[in-house]
């Protein structure tokens, strides 16, 4: 139980020092398993623990819903969902950093990646919020918290790898996942109208569209109606597994694209990149995950802090019985 206290300090103190999480995990872990069972044992097991993690069906979601929003973001699909938010919010005071958080919103309900969403909107919507003069810590600070509702509104891939991770219905924690995220989003939108009240120099209004602009913009968010109805229609429908939700949206974002005359050679192999470099940076810290529970496992922490546990709640149950036992006694 000891070393297992000794390596979740460890863990904490290297994030706090700026350690890679992913690496932070990794280099505990594997220190911690060859101290407590020899280096025969953890030469043994790292690698099957990856391998596990690398072959298994469920995990493979990760990289499918981030090539989906990646095709979405490089081919400029992103643009036409805040162009349509910003048709109609504009006129507001402090309107697009209102539609920059509407968009992230529709944007996590598809892609499910923070990650990909704060990076999408960065390139997005930034760039129109410092031509209209808002200041550079509401537009920062509104992508950021923008980019927190892929976690929460679904399909979320950490909800589905914490599902996957924890033998829970990935379903249920996508109805779970729902009203936390509208929650957020509504909270968010109210503190930078609020904002936008008490200092209107960050916050200008935008321009007015006509209502034939407003129209052209919806026709264009039709790609994102589609994935959000495929996806989570068909996911709380039963008719496929998150695994393969996730290879039908990257197709249909990919033949949507194509169509739009969007998608061509060069932009496949960045989107493929990108995609491969952030499937990499979360396995990373889903290995190190996993390495570092099997560590948790072998130093008993678990079983220690279960038996902690239960032995407060019996000592917390009898003081109560005993201050009901002595205060009925002085009632009577």
């Amino acid at each position: 139980m000891t070393i297992g206290l000794y390596s979740l300090l460890a863990v904490l103190v290297l994030a706090f020092l700026r350690v890679p999480l992913g690496i932070a995990l990794l280099s505990v872990s594997i220190g911690g398993i060859t101290f407590l069972n020899g280096w025969d044992v953890a030469r043994v097991m790292v690698p099957m623990t990856l391998s596990e993690a690398v072959f298994s069906y469920e995990l493979a979601v990760v990289p499918l819903f981030i090539l989906m929003g990646n095709v979405l973001s490089r081919t400029g699909i992103s643009h036409d969902l805040f162009r349509a938010a910003n048709a109609f919010l504009a006129p507001v005071r402090g309107g697009l950093a209102l539609a920059t958080m509407v968009t992230c919103a529709g944007f996590s309900a598809v892609c499910g990646s923070s990650f990909a969403t704060a990076a999408t909107m960065a390139k997005v919507a930034y760039p129109s919020m410092k031509r209209y003069g808002y200041s550079e810590s509401l537009s920062s600070a509104t992508i950021a918290a923008g980019g927190t509702l892929g976690i929460l509104i679904p399909p979320s891939i950490i909800l589905m790898i914490y599902g996957i991770l924890t033998q829970t219905n990935i379903g249920h924690l996508f109805v779970a996942g729902v009203l936390p995220g509208l929650l957020g989003l509504g909270l968010y939108m109210l503190v930078i109208y609020i904002i936008a009240l008490v200092r209107p120099n960050e916050a200008p209004r935008g321009e007015a569209a006509s209502r034939a602009e407003r129209v052209a913009a919806l026709a264009g968010v039709w790609p994102f109606f589609l994935l959000f109805t495929v996806i989570i229609g068909g996911l709380y429908a039963g008719l496929f597994t998150p695994t393969e939700a996730g290879g039908i949206g990257s197709g249909i974002a990919l033949i949507v694209a194509t169509l739009q005359r969007r998608m061509n050679g060069p932009v496949l192999k960045e989107t493929l990149l990108e995609t491969a470099y952030t499937s990499v940076m979360l396995y990373v810290v889903l290995f190190g995950a996993m390495l570092f529970s099997q560590l948790i496992s072998f130093s008993g922490l678990a079983d220690g802090l279960l038996t902690w546990c239960k032995a407060q709640a019996s000592a917390n149950s009898i003081c109560c019985w005993r201050f009901c036992r002595s205060s009925c006694c002085w009632g009577a």
